[in-house]
């Protein structure tokens, strides 16, 4: 047999994916075997969903164009959105500075320091409304990455919108609302797990009356990827979630089929570029499964799982930060050739500060030239039925459902995440990574290989200090002029919905139009629910 011929070895001791799978040398019909077309991959808009959500996917339309921004102020942050807009961004995507994330006013002690730092600083209704000014909220489609605050945010949202005089109903968007990844591997959690899954389902429950295009969550393996996850663990746990919030919701007494079509998914696009590109492909197959068979949902909207994509921030360097332009392009490509509905590419400054002007739009023009010049959207799913990636996203599908047999062995992903399950294997995974990179057995070009010496200096976003002091002040004259009896009143009405178990969002909603904060707010559940303790995971 010439080398050519050859056959591999059933398992190679040599190559594996960044999920530790062993890579062979060549993949053949052999790898597949048993392997059947109609019920592992099907046709694009039909179950299993393999091939994506839609049959047409980007030749009827291109994935939306996000760029994630926010900082400072909502007048600096006003300017960016206008400016990305002005670019060819084709949706926005709000980042909000951490007090705003924890439930904290920007005159906060403990908000001292980090008022407008790595997002907007949101405090009310002035704040959203300055944020959006001049910008048709039916006209474009929202996403803003908030959690705990999630409510408030979306109360928000929906209250500038009617001062803008615009029918609710119209207002698309996503508020990411995935408070579980947040005790696991982000930390801007403010209530204890079984209240902020109240607040969940109630979030679902309203929008599904009152913002029927709104995805009242975007359940997210972004963050835990981020804190090292591999790429099965990211969707084994994302899809845990996902159960654990569907159950929820229908322990609550929601309809499946009523709510399921408009939740959502975030995940990352990492390095190993086929091995995303499968994770995607599995995680499809996956959802619609665990929906049909699992939650018995009948409507096939129900089983589709639709999913925004950002690039991973992890794999950015500070060391040689124009290679980071470099990664960030085959990172999205991975999403695209994955079936992504959005994306975000990442400005190749972000590893050292938050992203200047001309950073933004050459991230922004990745993902233009991705969709203009390189020919992949022209048609749907163009790697299917290669022998790697079908073999690479079935085992991919195989080790992330083994994950889920453990999880449901720990009672589900709530008993899971307060056993500190999910953070151990997510820590174990990047203590792995970190120390293969130390060893240069994992290679990050200009990090721990091809170093350079004396870098030039790269110019860098600066938050002006002065906007914390303005922030400050203006909320101060807000709470001076609003009238306080509606005020009063609207804090009560969500305090008393809290003790009885009625929808919150009526109340939040009027709080917010009433001039109340996003701290009184947080402050006010906070008094009912209490605040989580985190459980040490050693």
């Amino acid at each position: 047999m010439t080398e050519k011929t050859k056959k591999p070895d059933a398992v190679s001791a040599g190559p594996q994916t960044a999920s530790h799978i062993p890579v062979r040398q060549v993949y053949e019909p052999a790898d597949l075997d048993g392997w059947d077309y109609d019920r592992q991959v099907g046709y694009p808009g039909e179950y299993p969903f393999t091939r994506g959500v839609q049959p047409t996917m980007f030749r009827g339309k291109l994935w939306t164009m996000r760029q994630y921004a926010g900082f400072g102020d909502a007048e600096e942050s006003n300017r960016r959105y206008k400016y990305l807009l002005a670019n060819g961004t084709t949706g926005l995507s709000v980042a909000f500075d951490l007090p705003t994330q924890i439930g904290m006013d920007s005159d906060s002690p403990l908000a001292m320091g980090e008022v407008g730092k790595v997002g907007v600083a949101i405090d009310s209704i002035e704040d959203m409304q300055r944020l959006f000014d001049g910008i048709d909220l039916t006209r474009i489609s929202t996403s803003m990455t908030i959690n705990a605050t999630a409510s408030i945010l979306l109360a928000l949202y929906v209250a500038v919108a009617r001062r803008q005089g615009a029918d609710i109903r119209k207002l698309s968007g996503t508020v990411q609302n995935d408070v579980l990844k947040e005790y696991v591997s982000r930390g801007t959690y403010i209530f204890p797990i079984a209240q902020a899954m109240r607040i969940i389902t109630d979030m679902f429950a309203w929008t599904n009356d009152n913002v029927p295009e709104w995805n009242s969550i975007s359940i997210s393996g972004y963050h835990m990827r981020e804190a090292g996850s591999t790429a099965v663990q990211e969707i084994a746990f994302t899809l845990g979630n996902g159960i654990a919030y569907v159950q929820a919701a229908v322990n609550a007494g929601l309809d499946v089929d009523k709510f399921a079509p408009r939740l959502s998914f975030f995940f990352n696009a990492h390095n190993d570029f086929l091995e995303e590109v499968a994770k995607f492909r599995a995680a499809r197959r996956m959802w619609a499964r665990i929906m049909r068979e699992h939650f018995k949902a009948k409507n096939p909207k129900s089983w589709m799982l639709r999913f925004h994509t950002q690039t991973a921030g992890s794999t950015l360097t500070a060391q040689q930060p124009e290679n980071n332009i470099v990664r960030t392009a085959l990172q999205a490509m991975a999403a695209v050739l994955g079936g992504t509905q959005s994306l975000h590419t990442n400005s190749y400054d972000e590893a050292l500060a938050l992203p200047t002007e001309s950073a933004a739009r050459i991230a922004l023009r990745t993902q233009q030239i991705v969709a203009y010049e390189s020919g992949v959207p022209q048609t749907v799913d163009p790697l299917a039925g290669s022998y790697y990636i079908e073999a690479l996203t079935d085992e991919v599908e195989k080790r992330a459902a083994a994950y889920l047999d453990k999880i449901a062995a720990l009672g589900g992903m709530l008993k899971a995440i307060e056993r500190g399950f999910v953070q151990q294997e997510i820590q174990n995974a990047a203590y792995e990574y970190q120390q293969a990179v130390d060893r240069a057995e994992a290679v990050v070009v200009g990090v721990n290989r091809f170093k350079q010496e004396d870098e030039k200096p790269v110019l860098l976003q600066k938050i002006d200090e002065s906007l914390e002091r303005k922030q400050v002040e203006r909320l101060r004259v807000l709470r001076a002029r609003r009238d306080a009896g509606p005020w009063k009143d609207s804090l009560k009405k969500i305090e008393e919905a809290a003790r009885s178990g009625a929808n919150l969002m009526p109340c939040i909603v009027g709080a917010v139009e009433a001039y109340a904060t996003v701290g009184e707010i947080s402050d006010t559940l906070r008094k009912v629910f209490g605040e989580y303790k985190e459980a040490v995971v050693v």
